[in-house]
């Protein structure tokens, strides 16, 4: 029975516009910038960027030109 009152409660409280604890947190976890992540991706995409191609690789790409 408790578990039907919670669910009704949260359903409650979406139609209200309330939100319900976990959704807060989602919401919070969004809003909040992170230059770590983002100077991170930054830091591996431009390894990507600059790694040289295989041998075999430039081998293949020339038999298919």
């Amino acid at each position: 029975m408790i578990l039907a009152v919670d669910k009704e409660e949260k359903d409650r409280r979406r139609r209200s516009g309330q939100s319900t604890e976990a959704g807060d947190k989602r919401r919070a976890i969004r809003k909040r910038p992170t230059p770590e992540v983002g100077s991170a991706l930054r830091s591996v995409y431009q390894k990507t960027i600059d790694e040289d191609i295989p041998p075999e690789m430039l081998d293949l790409l020339g038999k298919l030109g």
